[in-house]
């Protein structure tokens, strides 16, 4: 993200809104805890991921379903099934009421599963003849510790039948808190409005909000375009509109926190940081507000990523990080990872997050953090980008809040697997990592100076010298102390550009650049990884040193770019990971060298102060975080 000259402005919005009291079931106060919906927010997504037809024929819609005769149709789908196993794990919600509006003639069921996938009718309702009626049916959470969720099927045999209008409700347990959505923005203005229009086109999901905060970084500014002024009318006093200096994602994220917590704490609200460039259903707002406002204790309740696009793949359903291995997006044991949620498993069910997991830490795709947890442990680190998510996560863990990455809850966005991993952020994802490692785990410098060594290794051999100085830089800057992120990080992120630029394999180019005999570049792939990896490194050494190479020149494709395979050409012409264009690596024995040596001096340095510069960061967590040193970073007088 290079750094924005936008002076700090903001628009006026409307005070806070109140939650609006819930709705009465029998009586009682009842909180919607998810619609049912049959067709997803858009074209651009699976309509399978919210309810399927097994059996006949059936119209789906946004909020109603109708059937042919002899059809089944059910919800045990992804956004179409009722996580039961996550609400009694962490709330004290004991039962679920599903209210549906029906017409026509036939049956509905709630159905729930176990943890093997094992299902049973929990209720069921026949209907004759229907015109509009209101049809109710109510399940205990109670079976479900280990995993298990709800769903509903509708059945017609002779007539036709329309379910609509479903929403799951449950008691209200405790007082259902304020939530504020923040969305932090960088010159993504259509996206940001393609996410700020989806929350205006439901209103029912932004009962539950107060404020959507859009912090704006960005020297193109969504307020310049005509759109803007549509969606702020349709949003009317809820929105309210902040630009600042470039911050990064953790400025601005922040931003909202900030804004959310200040005064006392009968006015403080609970944030939901939202990414501008998500395909969003509003959905999300009504399940993660809800299971926030039922938990037994502060919880931080996080959205689940989906693939933008591979729009049926789910991302991961929980995770965890390793910080002294610089390693991130790990998935829990048992939790699905890059899951096609359409498919099927080896006994025909569907894929579905049956068991429960539960989650270390969850992204800022979308991600809702109570108040009560900002003012126990403050304010993220200004880190600019990558790990400010874990590294909050964690922290919130050492105080005793846990994080819970919700299933049915879910965002679209850019597919990870399609980002390339040499590119200029990746020294904040270096460098924070290791400010991660300083303040969450022992600080293992042997198992540190292993892991940054490996990596180093196999960049300079593969001829990726950017990313070795982007590795280096990001140990130097680590090793200059807490001091280094009084600005918020933003002179990081332009150095780290400026460093990168001199190195040619690190810019993408269209592949019609490529001018070479198309002899000399055809593709040659990967054998499988060496069966002793140092022994291959060591020849790849010797190659380099001694000036011979397996291949001259060739085209490699991304997913064989590696390190022992790429090693192996004097130049390779390397697909980019997004698909988009070629990355060209050159070996070049004399800037091996220079980064070798600047390396020993580099891994000197970690070893001899890395214990003690850890201990500095410890020391200035409470100053990094607090709210005294945001309001300095954002030139506020609080």
């Amino acid at each position: 993200m290079p750094e924005s000259t936008s002076p700090a402005t903001e628009t006026p919005a409307a005070t806070d809104r109140a939650v609006p009291d819930p709705s009465e079931d029998n009586g009682r106060p009842a909180l919607t805890a998810q619609r049912g919906l049959f067709f997803g927010p858009s074209a651009l997504v699976p309509e399978d991921l919210y309810s399927i037809v097994e059996k006949g024929a059936a119209r789906r819609e946004r909020t109603s379903v109708t059937l042919d005769p002899s059809t089944r149709v059910s919800t045990n789908t992804y956004f179409g099934r009722f996580h039961a196993t996550y609400w009694q794990r962490w709330t004290d919600v004991a039962s679920i009421e599903v209210r549906a509006v029906v017409t026509g003639t036939g049956r509905l069921r709630l159905m729930a599963s176990d943890t093997n996938k094992v299902w049973r009718i929990v209720e069921a309702h026949d209907v004759r003849d229907a015109d509009g009626s209101t049809i109710r049916l109510t399940g205990p959470v109670d079976r479900f510790v280990d995993g298990g969720g709800m769903w509903l099927e509708f059945t017609t045999e002779t007539g036709h039948l329309t379910v609509s209008d479903v929403t799951w409700t449950v008691p209200v347990t405790r007082r259902v808190p304020r939530t504020d959505v923040v969305i932090c923005t960088y010159n993504r203005a259509e996206d940001c409005l393609n996410t700020l229009q989806a929350m205006a086109s439901d209103p029912d999901a932004l009962t539950s909000v107060g404020t959507v905060q859009v912090v704006d970084q960005g020297s193109d500014p969504i307020e310049s375009r005509p759109r803007f002024a549509e969606i702020a009318e349709a949003l009317g006093e809820r929105l309210r509109y902040v630009r600042q200096p470039n911050l990064g994602g953790a400025g601005g994220f922040t931003r909202g926190l900030f804004d959310a917590t200040a005064g006392e704490p009968a006015d403080h609200a609970d944030v939901l940081l939202m990414d501008d460039d998500v395909l969003l259903d509003p959905e999300i707002l009504i399940r993660l507000t809800a299971f926030a406002a039922s938990t037994r204790h502060p919880t931080i309740v996080g959205g689940q990523m989906l693939n933008l696009l591979h729009p049926a793949h789910l991302h991961i359903s929980a995770e965890y990080a390793e910080p002294e291995l610089l390693q991130v997006g790990m998935p829990v044991p048992g939790a699905l990872k890059e899951a096609y949620l359409l498919g099927t498993d080896e006994r025909q069910l569907p894929i579905n997050q049956e068991r429960r997991v539960d989650t270390e830490y969850n992204g800022w795709w979308s991600c809702l953090i109570p108040a009560a947890i900002v003012r126990a442990i403050g304010y993220p680190l200004p880190l600019f980008f990558q790990w400010d998510d874990i590294e909050y996560g964690y922290r919130a863990r050492s105080h005793g809040f846990p994080t819970v990455a919700l299933p049915g809850a879910g965002v679209w966005h850019a597919d990870f697997g399609w980002k390339d991993w040499d590119e200029w952020h990746r020294y904040f994802n270096m460098r924070n990592g290791l400010i991660t490692a300083a303040l969450h785990t022992d600080f293992s410098v042997r198992r540190l100076t292993r892991r940054l060594g490996q990596l180093l290794s196999q960049y300079v051999i593969s001829m990726q010298y950017g990313l070795s100085a982007t590795l280096l830089q990001a140990m130097e800057d680590f090793l200059d102390g807490p001091e280094i992120l009084r600005d918020g990080s933003a002179a990081a992120a332009a150095e780290i550009r400026r460093i990168r630029s001199r190195y040619a394999e690190t810019a993408m180019h269209p592949v019609s650049e490529v001018h070479d005999d198309f002899r000399d570049l055809q593709v040659v792939r990967a054998a499988n990884p060496p069966g002793h990896e140092r022994l291959t490194w060591l020849k790849r050494a010797a190659y380099l040193l001694t000036d011979r190479s397996v291949h001259r020149s060739g085209f490699v494709p991304a997913g064989d770019a590696h390190w022992w395979h790429v090693s192996t050409f004097e130049r390779a012409v390397v697909t980019d990971m997004s698909e988009q264009g070629i990355r060209v690596r050159t070996r070049d024995k004399d800037v091996a060298l220079q980064l070798t040596k600047r390396a020993a001096g580099t891994f000197r340095r970690f070893v001899s102060e890395g214990p003690a510069v850890a201990q500095r960061y410890r020391a200035e967590m409470g100053n990094l975080t607090s709210r005294d040193n945001w309001a300095r970073l954002y030139g506020l007088d609080d």
